[in-house]
């Protein structure tokens, strides 16, 4: 018994592997500051959240212009940014969310010089964007919208922004000859409706241009929804005077109510929760994460379209979309970055055939197959069983008086 409490009582003290429990209030504070705050969710909610929102305000936008027959796209866009900017003073007053506001240092001068000219060109971008919704389906205008970059890149090099790159131009050309195809694929192509996308594009790619030369100045630095805390009022206002003038005369109260309140109200909510989602999101993944997030949420816009719409989809369009995403893609991330996952993927790959070599076969050969009936068209009459070029190709040739 001796002995064993003197080996017991011999043993050298165990290396602690915690923090130390505070001997004092003092020593509580400090280890409370040295402790890593733990994130109150998971990263992968944010990415849901964001997409789910995007994807809702798009498709809800589409719900009331075209299926429910509010045609009035300037009204619906000064909704939004009223009740963005009812909605951005309440959470500057009682919320700490707006509390980077007091970082900027915002004059009037400044607001006149550089929020206002941002602002007009928002305000022309999301009206082009809304009165596409009348003539083009969410599929092709989310294949129209992966010009954008391309949009951006050019007109940086017209503002004299950033020199010119022609290796950068390189790099875009499979998004244009993506976006071409996808083009010449759409059965339901409208030109008025294509020339207002293409607007909405330029004048976003502008807008951006312009908020990243105000941001690199480091007293101007704003995340988005500080951003919209001072572009929404001024955005309302312009838009409320080309509502006025264009489409209020033309409204009935009966075409609101057709609509419902209730659901003008869950609009304007789901349009702002999105720009709320967006500071979360960006403070909690990254670049790279966002790039693929933005690609997903394009697809199931796509596939969003044709269940909900029965939108046709031709074989051509596919192939060119595919393009365009992966143009989009590689010039997001660079070279470099994509040969380093693709390198991961393969030793992913690998490890996978490894332990489960029967189901890698499957999965490979099922994959293959998909590819060839893409590529053949095998699986274009699905998507569009009422595209007949001979019948387009018959009208062109009475026109033109050439007997077919």
């Amino acid at each position: 018994m001796a002995d064993e409490k003197s080996r017991v009582s011999g043993e050298s003290p165990r290396e602690a592997k915690g923090p130390l429990l505070p001997t004092s209030t003092a020593d509580a504070a400090i280890a409370e500051k040295t402790q890593p705050a733990k994130p109150a969710f998971h990263p992968a909610l944010y990415v849901v959240t964001w997409i789910s929102l995007s994807s809702s305000v798009i498709l809800f936008n589409k719900w009331i212009l075209d299926s429910l027959d509010f045609r009035y796209p300037v009204i619906l866009t000064t909704y939004h940014l009223s009740f963005a900017t009812v909605a951005t003073q309440l959470m500057a007053r009682y919320t700490t969310l707006l509390d980077g506001r007091k970082s900027v240092k915002m004059t009037g001068r400044v607001y006149l010089r550089a929020i206002v000219p941002i602002g007009i060109f928002f305000s022309l971008s999301l009206i082009c964007g809304n009165l596409t919704y009348l003539y083009l389906s969410v599929a092709f205008i989310q294949m129209i919208k992966a010009t954008t970059p391309v949009a951006v890149l050019l007109s940086s090099w017209a503002m004299g922004i950033a020199p010119v790159n022609l290796k950068q131009l390189a790099n875009v050309s499979a998004i244009v000859v993506g976006v071409v195809i996808a083009s010449f694929g759409e059965i339901k192509f409208v030109w008025i409706g294509f020339l207002y996308q293409l607007g909405g594009v330029l004048f976003e790619a502008i807008r951006l241009n312009l908020v990243q030369a105000l941001l690199s100045s480091a007293e101007y630095k704003m995340d988005p929804l500080v951003s919209l805390y001072y572009f929404a009022p001024i955005c309302a206002a312009m838009n409320g005077v080309v509502a006025l003038i264009w489409e209020v005369p033309r409204v009935s109260l009966g075409e609101v109510y057709n609509v419902g309140l209730v659901t003008f109200f869950l609009n304007g909510l789901c349009a702002f929760l999105l720009n709320v989602s967006v500071v979360f999101l960006i403070g909690k993944t990254s670049a790279v994460v966002m790039t693929l997030c933005g690609v997903l949420k394009d697809v199931l816009l796509v596939l969003a379209s044709m269940a909900i719409w029965a939108t046709p989809i031709s074989g051509l369009q596919a192939f060119g979309y595919s393009i365009a995403l992966g143009g989009m893609i590689y010039y997001k991330l660079g070279g470099e970055a994509l040969k380093g996952y693709a390198g991961e993927a393969s030793r992913q790959w690998a490890e996978f055939g490894s332990t489960r070599p029967a189901l890698r076969k499957v999965i490979a050969i099922a994959g293959v197959i998909l590819f060839v009936f893409l590529l053949f068209g095998g699986l274009a009459p699905t998507y569009a069983p009422e595209y007949d070029p001979s019948q387009y190709i018959s009208n062109a040739a009475e026109k033109l008086g050439v007997s077919s």
